[in-house]
């Protein structure tokens, strides 16, 4: 009988991916509910250190996938890899992070598996032993509660949403043999953002700029920097080619939590706020009072950002000298 919950985490060059303490915390919550053990898998080459750092946030057991082929993210080795060393396990519910490799894997894990997938979700909630997933659909416009039928359950929970709750334990600790299966791809590059930018879907506060700034993200970044927080950008400022897509924000660029998002100079296309409505305060500065993006922020500001933004910026620069 299908038992246990599984966390799947994630890392990127020896080091966590912020979503991966987000699952491991909200797994556990899902474990003590169900009164079911938890277990955390730590995948990659040389993943000890990893495998010690996840044990701060109480998976019952650690099952360790070592190897120099996943070193790596590639879609065939790490499915081959996690569903040989699922299998035996027979869990009730996997949970992931809804990351962009996240996806894509958890994906394929449903396929390998046959097992019911959520994905993008906001919310779990269990009742009576029965879990209930809130997940976005139709662009945002929606939130639908949804129940997943047999097992495993897959959920892929969408990053900067669920809370990271530390709790210490001497998990057990597994090596299994690592199975890879058949390999169709290599990396042959990897091109790396320089700097120590934040990464957008893991940002507390994000400052977005849209046509409204005419490509002048002077006063969006200066902002950025005084709070810490990342660049993101509106499908119209992509396209205009004053950021790059990786700064998108939206339906086809990336789906954002942050705990402050502000939209300078952006209208508020339903693509836009299908990325970023469920931040958890949102601020609009536009110069149309009637911009949609004023029905879904807490705070609104008619006015002309390049006024409104380097007075805030030296207001938080005071606030923090």
């Amino acid at each position: 009988m299908a038992q246990g919950v599984i966390a799947i985490t994630e890392q990127r060059d020896g080091t966590f991916r912020k979503v991966s303490y987000e699952v491991v915390s909200e797994g556990r919550r899902m474990a003590d509910g169900l009164s079911t053990q938890l277990t955390a898998v730590v995948i990659g080459a040389g993943v000890d250190a990893l495998v010690e750092e996840i044990k701060k946030y109480g998976p019952d057991r650690i099952v360790a996938l070592d190897d120099a082929g996943l070193a790596d993210y590639r879609t065939d080795a790490y499915t081959h890899a996690i569903a040989a060393a699922l299998q035996p396990l027979d869990p009730a519910v996997i949970i992931t992070g809804a990351s962009v490799q996240g996806k894509d894997l958890a994906a394929r894990l449903a396929a390998r598996l046959n097992a019911g997938l959520a994905m993008d979700c906001t919310g779990i909630a269990l009742q009576s032993g029965v879990l209930t997933y809130t997940r976005p659909m139709f662009g945002g416009k929606i939130l639908a509660d949804v129940q997943i039928q047999g097992t495993p359950q897959i959920v892929a929970v969408r990053p900067n949403v669920m809370s990271i709750t530390p709790a210490a334990k001497e998990s057990a600790v597994e090596k299994p043999a690592v199975q890879t299966g058949e390999v169709k791809t290599v990396v042959a590059e990897k091109v790396m953002d320089a700097g120590s930018k934040v990464e957008l879907t893991e940002a507390d506060v994000i400052v977005s700029g849209g046509r409204g700034t005419a490509g002048n993200f002077a006063p969006i970044e200066e902002l950025t920097a005084a709070l810490g927080g990342a660049v993101g950008a509106s499908r119209s400022a992509v396209d205009e080619g004053w950021r790059k897509h990786g700064d998108q924000v939206g339906q086809t660029g990336k789906v954002v939590s942050p705990a402050l998002y502000i939209a300078c100079g952006i209208s508020g296309a339903i693509q836009h706020l299908a990325g970023m409505s469920s931040s958890k305060v949102i601020v609009a500065i536009n110069k149309d009072p009637e911009a949609p993006i004023f029905s879904k922020a807490d705070f609104g500001v008619v006015g002309d950002i390049f006024q409104i933004l380097p007075a805030v910026t030296a207001a938080v620069k005071k606030v923090k000298s």
